[in-house]
């Protein structure tokens, strides 16, 4: 079971279009457009990490054998501490030459294995990476570290709700200063925002992880038929 935490609204960017009230018998001259903006906010339940490991040799079949080597450690270690085999997949392999100071002589090979590893437990996510640096050493490489919603559609049914709520009461407002009354709506549109939250993290162990909070925005831009 997922946790939410912190569900809160908030409005803000609010846009006005009133054309023609009164002066025109059509009611398509007599409208109201309003934005309405909802915020809903929860705990993420997933982490992301994109790590591996990179080796230098004096040959290419020396640096591969090496870096394959540490990267089958890493993913073993993650997953005796507790991640699932499946949701560790390889992301990067490569090999590149080494040059002397002249850069024109080759003096060895740098090969780097990768994997992205999706933590679906966050109460075994500092243990993971954890396990993941001291099987790699020192030729350990993290480039990413970043908490997510596996499912926000709770989320966003929250905030769009709250957004609706807001654009309604704007535009009734506005139907209220003109001396009308609040028609039918007419045209509905959405925006959303909210993902990941990229976390920056050094190859460092004991790994001290805060997940924060998960925002969900959403705005909506509502035309009303003003009567």
């Amino acid at each position: 079971m997922r946790r939410m935490t912190g569900l809160c609204a908030a409005t803000a960017g609010v846009a006005l279009l009133l054309t023609g009230c009164g002066s025109s018998d059509t009611d398509h001259d007599r409208d109201v457009t309003v934005v309405g903006t909802g915020e809903v906010r929860g705990a993420p339940d997933v982490l992301n990490a994109d790590l591996g490991a990179q080796v230098t040799a004096a040959d290419v079949s020396t640096a591969v054998d090496d870096v394959n080597a540490k990267a089958t450690a890493m993913t073993d270690a993650m997953v005796a501490a507790g991640a699932e085999r499946e949701d560790i997949q390889t992301s990067e392999l490569s090999v590149q030459p080494e040059y002397g100071p002249e850069g024109r002589t080759i003096t060895g090979y740098r090969a780097s294995n990768s994997v992205h590893v999706v933590v679906r437990d966050l109460t075994k996510a500092s243990a993971i990476l954890d396990a993941a640096v001291k099987a790699g050493g020192n030729d350990t490489r993290i480039s990413k570290v970043s908490f997510s919603l596996e499912d926000n559609s709770k989320l966003l049914g929250d905030a769009r709700a709250r957004a609706f709520d807001d654009a309604k009461s704007r535009a009734q407002q506005y139907a209220d200063l003109a001396g009308l009354k609040l028609g039918d709506v007419e045209t509905i549109t959405e925006d959303t925002s909210g993902g990941n939250f990229p976390m920056q993290a050094d190859a460092a162990p004991e790994f001290k992880l805060e997940p924060g909070q998960q925002t969900v925005t959403l705005t909506v831009n509502v035309t009303w038929n003003l009567k």
